[in-house]
């Protein structure tokens, strides 16, 4: 009984092709046998169902099909044949059915808008392609409207509508402000699905003009812009918090469908004040796990790769602190129809059965159709061997005219499924595939699989033979597969031999013959065995192999299963592996394998390495030096050297080194000759002629080098022709009337012999000229004079000695002197890019007039003039070179608006040749620099001064100024942003209806017809009111601080010293230091600190006669500090004057004085206290000076002396008016008393000289005050 089975396919040698059959008949994937079945069409390709194209392009259609023989091709347009012949624009590719509609040459592209299908067709059937419905794609403007700008309140909700044109696609949406930057957004603003821009609540930052939606058509890439939508946002105190409402969508309930497979998109929009947050839920079940993702701040659910399983209700739920609410969306999931069993092309002998299944799925249920090469099946041609059983064709007893292509169609609502498959009948009379006489090889006691592939319509019958005249092969020691190969399970050597094949059926027969070879297997005889080591040892595994004579084995040795370490310690032999030097990390199991082409076998053991037992220290040392040097084999050119190493003190020697001595030449310098292996104690060296040698030679091991060998004999080699010619030769003229002849002399024993000369020669290149010669001594120049001006030359230079001539030497070219290039360049042009860059030309010279190496070109080029100052400076010459035979240049950092002139010269070896006219050009306006300064001065309640000077750079005629103001609140932020564009004759400016006690900032910059400059900024602030204070708040009781301010910064310099003093604004009891250097130094700020409040200090210890730049700071106002100020010290005084300071009698009269005022001030507090009454005093009364008033217990405010008053607002008297500036009338303690008066000035150590007040009005009776009379306070100021 003959024994059937499969085969798997990593077993099969040939691949078949099963061209998705229902058949017993597979055909083969052989490129021959496909070439010469007939097979009915097969689509391949084909455009999408859904086209949209670019209607700026050619369309292309595809369809392209295989078939025996090559189908034809035909398309229907809507329904009806469409005749390509007859429209110019239309042609089909060669040997396909893809057409090419040609729109950019004239046709248009909604012309061809419809629904085609391609049909392929030959002897057997026909095939057809999905509908393909082309539609140009739409990028369609925005309709125009009028956007009212929207004005909304703090806290409110808003939504800005895009509206975006209905384009095909699609378009993309996607919001920007007019410097094309995204807006932001975030969980209170973001972007729907809709394309409209979403704001939950509005904060004052959301006001601007620029909210643009933008759409992008990517099919044309073009991208539209609606009109900017302008968002102004107005502030209620307070803003009331409002629990959240759904924005999108609307109501409480909602429905979605989705098809299955595409991705469900469901979104939920709240508005809300705190913003919501948004929470997702499916009711009665949980969102699908890896496919569920949140966007868009988790305001969109997402879930990809839906199925009708998601169907289902989904709550999105919006919660704040003060409430939620919730929206229920109910998902139906509908689904196209989608294949289970799509019809698969039949294959089929003559008489066979078969059948053609079509099952489609979907929702709803989709209706199955079948047609007939193209042809709905009820008006096909009859087949009596077909039958049609819903969504089955059923096929008995077919023949060759049953051959057919059959469509099967799933349609729903929506959409649709199309499939081609063929009905194939074929007769042929049976082929064998495999090649004739393949030999196959295996291993005894293997199994064996002989291949016989074939195919044959009808199916024909397999049998097998051993032997030419062997009998048909039976029993239960073969196997038969069905695709025709012979398996023997066990094959052994006596199953070596030929087999034949035989396929028959009932249209013919053929025979095939293999052959088969079984081999010995391979065996490791001696197989490595486990080993015990100490560290440091050697230890080898053996691996001793039986293998087949006819096969070449290779062995691989693995260390724990990897390759072995790259260590030149595992030593590979033939069938071994020995490891030197022995240590921990070799520690692991070894593993011999043994490859051969048809089998494989391996070994392994464990190799264990163990601590070796304590030996004596080794002590390591560079090796002794070799001894006993003795030459052999004299010849001329070689000697034969040997030696004798000395000990190598524990460490192996690597190398010998060996040095060679000219003792006539060079006697006591030592060169290097060569080196060998550590191994080796001879060797062979070359020599040179005319050299009297000795050698030495130098140990080298791990730790170093020995000392050299004692010296060898002597050995002088016999002399010779020179082997060589000087080197380096060059030939440059240092005049324009001669040349220069350089080369390398020989070294020493170079010259092989006595007498070594050079032989020079020289003749002019392309002339036919004679060599020149001259022989000269062993020196390395010579000068040939009486040249002309730069021409070349041929040059050689041989060396010879005693014996004769070196070589024949090679020929160099050289050139003679060179002399200042004859002529300019001509016709120079310039060409203006910008105003900072200008591009020139010129013509180039002849080469003959540049007489020598051409370098380049040289521009000089000069400012002549500004043209908006129309002054002269300084000429500063500026200078370009351009390499090589360049013919342009671009000349870069000019100044705009400028006169300039250029000429050009051509430079070789020698210098600069003459220069080129001057060539005039003109710069075009630029930009003008920033102003010169901007000052701000005269500030009152609503008004500022404004003074600036023009720009350093005007770079053009200024058009104007713009002047841009916005203020600064108590937080640090900006209001809105004031612009005036000012004449450009005007130089100051009264800004007028400005906020009281409020802080601007200025941007300031000037305007040329070219643009803007930069600008400058500056900081002012509006005075207080009269009173000096701030309007206080209604049910406000202390007074708001102004932003600290320091600024005035002035100085008064000596020779070492300088009095710096300045006005500040903002809280009291700051803590000022003083930073100045050097003007113009990039050293670091040296820093004093001033000792309590005062606004003045002095600077000691300056240099005489320096420029010193000073600022002044606050400390813990985040480091604010003053605009810098420049200063000089006087000049240096002559030695001979005397410091006052430094007298004892000054010392003296200053101590006495300051007794006497300390016990003034005792005199004057005792009286005080007792209620009695000094002008100072009463002066304090008047003036209620807010520095002295008592603090009030109860909100820590600064009241009057007056306890009556105590809730008024401060005096009109008060110290420190709005402006923060000191007036005279109101204080007996300003600055202007202190030094900045008539009467007052600085001494040299920081005291006040003068009189205290400089008030000299008359006061009531009861309080006059004599102008005379010193200040306590003045005079305790004056030894702070």
């Amino acid at each position: 009984m003959m024994k059937k089975r499969s085969i798997s396919a990593s077993k099969a040698s040939l691949v078949l092709f099963l061209c998705q059959m229902i058949s017993a008949l597979d055909v083969p994937l052989d490129s021959k046998l496909l070439e010469e079945l007939s097979q009915p069409p097969t689509i391949t390709q084909q455009s999408p169902k859904d086209y949209i194209v670019d209607p700026r392009e050619n369309i292309v259609i595809q369809c392209e099909a295989k078939g025996k023989p090559p189908p034809s091709f035909s398309w229907t347009r809507n329904g009806t044949h469409f005749d390509i012949d007859k429209d110019a624009q239309v042609t089909m590719k060669p040997n396909s059915g893809t057409l090419v509609i040609n729109i950019m040459n004239g046709g248009k592209a909604e012309a061809y808008e419809g629904v085609y299908q391609c049909t392929a067709r030959n002897e057997r059937g026909a095939a057809i392609s999905n509908n393909i419905v082309i539609r140009p794609s739409r990028s369609p403007l925005w309709t125009k409207e009028k956007l009212e700008p929207n004005q909304v309140r703090e806290g409110d909700s808003l939504v800005l509508h895009c509206r975006p044109p209905v384009g095909l696609p699609p378009p993309i949406i996607f919001w920007m402000d007019n410097a094309f930057q995204r807006l932001p957004q975030s969980e209170r603003v973001s972007q729907g699905l809709n394309g409209d821009l979403y704001f939950s609540n509005v904060q004052p930052e959301d006001t601007r003009e620029d909210y643009i939606c933008y759409a992008r058509f990517n099919h044309t890439q073009t991208i539209q812009q609606k009109q900017p939508i302008s968002v102004k946002v107005f502030s209620t105190k307070p803003v009331t918090e409002r629990q959240p409402i759904l924005l999108t969508p609307t109501g409480s309930t909602s429905t979605k469908v989705e098809l299955r497979g595409n991705v469900l998109l469901l979104e939920c929009i709240a508005a809300g004040l705190p913003t919501p947050v948004i929470r997702w839920i499916k009711e009665g079940g949980e969102l699908p796990v890896n496919r569920t993702f949140f966007e868009n701040f988790k305001k969109t659910l997402k879930i990809i790769d839906v199925s009708e399983a998601d169907s289902g209700n989904y709550k999105c739920i919006a919660r704040n602190m003060l409430g939620s609410v919730h929206h229920v969306i109910s998902v139906t999931v509908k689904a196209a129809p989608y294949w289970i069993t799509a019809p698969r092309n039949l294959v089929l002998s003559p008489g066979e059965d078969g059948t053609l299944i079509c099952r489609a799925n979907g929702n709803p249920k989709p209706n199955i159709s079948w047609f007939a090469n193209g042809v709905p099946i009820a008006i096909a041609p009859e087949d009596p061997s077909r039958k049609v059983d819903g969504d089955t064709i059923i096929f008995s007893h077919v023949q060759e005219r049953s051959s057919a292509v059959y469509q099967c169609n799933a349609s729903n609502e929506y959409g649709y499924l199309l499939a081609n498959a063929f009905v194939n009948v074929l007769a042929e009379p049976p082929r064998v595939l495999t090649p004739a006489n393949k030999l196959y090889q295996v291993i005894a006691d293997s199994p064996a699989l002989l291949d016989c592939a074939y195919f044959g319509s009808p199916k024909p019958e397999i049998e097998w033979f051993k032997g030419v005249k062997g009998s048909i092969l039976r029993g239960n020691e073969y196997v038969f597969h069905d695709n025709g190969t012979l398996e023997i399970p066990v094959a052994q050597k006596d199953s070596t031999g030929t087999y034949t094949c035989v396929a028959r059926n009932e249209l013919g027969k053929v025979q095939n013959e293999v052959r088969l070879e079984v081999k010995d297997p391979t065996m490791i005889i001696k197989q490595p065995e486990y080993k015990v080591i100490q560290r440091y040892g050697q230890v080898s595994f053996e691996c001793i192999i039986k293998h087949d004579s006819t096969l070449l084995p290779t062995v691989i040795w693995l260390k724990d299963n990897d390759e072995l370490p790259d260590d030149e310690r595992f030593l590979v032999g033939k069938d071994n592996l020995t490891i030197m030097n022995v240590t921990d990390k070799d520690d692991g199991t070894y593993t011999c394998i043994v490859n051969t082409t048809l089998d494989s076998v391996s070994a392994s053991a464990v190799l264990t390495v163990v601590a070796a037992p304590p030996t004596p220290a080794i002590i390591y040392a560079r090796p002794n030096p070799p001894f006993d040097l003795e030459l052999t084999g004299q010849l001329e050119r070689s000697v034969e050297l040997s030696w004798i190493p000395g000990d190598e003190n524990n460490s192996p020697i690597k190398n010998f080194v060996i040095e060679y001595e000219d003792g006539l030449h060079e006697p006591g310098v030592w060169h290097y000759q060569t080196e060998v292996p550590g191994t080796q104690t001879t060797v062979q060296l070359k020599l040179s002629p005319y050299v009297n040698y000795s050698f030495r030679v130098i140990a080298v091991n791990e730790i170093g080098r020995s000392q050299p060998s004692e010296p060898s004999e002597q050995y002088l080699t016999k002399s010779a022709n020179p082997d060589e010619n000087p080197s380096n030769v060059q030939g440059i003229g240092s005049e324009p009337d001669n040349l220069v002849i350089t080369w390398e002399s020989l070294k020493g024993f170079q010259s092989n012999g006595p007498g070594l000369q050079y032989k020079v020669s020289w003749r002019q290149k392309d002339v036919d000229d004679e060599w020149t010669s001259v022989i000269v001594a062993n020196v390395s120049k010579y000068i040939v004079s009486g040249t002309p001006t730069f021409v070349p030359y041929e040059i050689k230079v041989q060396a010879l000695n005693d014996l004769g001539y070196a070589p024949e030497p090679s020929e160099v070219i050289g050139h003679s002197g060179e002399d200042l290039p004859m002529v300019a360049p001509g016709n120079v042009q310039v060409h203006v890019i910008n105003s900072t860059l200008a591009k020139v030309h010129w013509d180039p010279v002849p080469l003959k007039t540049v007489r020598g190496h051409l370098q380049g070109y040289k521009v000089y080029y000069w400012k002549v003039q500004s043209l908006s100052r129309r002054s002269r400076r300084h000429v500063e010459k500026k200078i370009l070179t351009f390499r090589g035979n360049k013919t342009f240049g671009m000349l870069p950092g000019l100044e705009p608006y400028s006169s300039y002139k250029l000429n050009v010269r051509v430079v070789n070896g020698k210098g600069e040749g003459p220069a080129s006219p001057d060539k005039v050009f003109k710069t075009p306006e630029g930009v003008p620099s920033s102003p010169s300064f901007l000052k701000i001065t005269n500030p009152t309640l609503d008004s500022l001064t404004l003074e600036w000077g023009s720009p350093t750079h005007p770079n053009g005629v200024l058009t104007s100024y713009i002047l841009k103001f916005q203020p600064i609140n108590n937080t640090h932020e900006l209001g809105p942003l004031v612009e005036i564009r000012i004449p450009a004759n005007e130089s100051s400016l009264i800004l007028k209806n400005l906020n009281y006690s409020t802080r601007y900032k200025f941007y300031f910059n000037a305007q040329t017809s070219v643009g803007s400059g930069s600008q400058i900024t500056e900081e002012a602030v509006t005075i207080m009111d009269e009173a000096g204070i701030l309007r206080p708040a209604v049910g406000a009781g202390k007074v708001q601080p102004l932003y600290p301010r320091i600024r005035n910064v002035t100085t008064a310099a000596a020779e070492t010293y300088a009095n710096i003093s300045w006005e500040y604004e903002g809280p009291d009891h700051a803590n000022f230091y003083v930073e100045y250097g050097v003007a113009g130094s990039k050293e670091d700020w040296k820093k004093e600190i001033v000792n309590g409040s005062r606004s003045f200090f002095v600077l000691k210890g300056l240099t005489p006669g320096t420029a010193y730049k000073v600022r002044v700071g606050a400390e813990g106002l985040s480091g604010f500090r003053s605009s810098e100020d420049v200063f000089e010290t006087g000049p240096a005084m002559a030695s001979r004057q005397i410091d006052i300071a430094t007298q004892g009698w000054f010392i003296g009269l200053m101590c006495a004085v300051a007794l006497l005022i300390l016990i003034l001030l005792i005199v004057c507090f005792i009286r005080r206290n007792k209620g009695g009454k000094y002008p100072v005093k009463e002066k304090e009364d008047a003036h209620a000076d807010p520095e002295i008033q008592p603090m009030k217990e109860d909100d820590g405010t600064f009241g009057e002396y007056s306890d009556a008053e105590d809730h008024k607002p401060l005096k009109k008297g008060s110290r420190t008016p709005s402006d923060r500036t000191v007036k005279k009338e109101d204080s007996d303690d300003s600055l202007v008393d202190y030094g900045e008066g008539v009467n007052g000035q600085f001494n040299e150590d920081g005291s006040f000289i003068g009189q205290y007040s400089g008030k000299k009005e008359k006061e009531p009776a009861e309080g006059n005050e004599s102008s005379e009379a010193p200040s306590p306070v003045n005079a305790m100021n004056s030894f702070v």
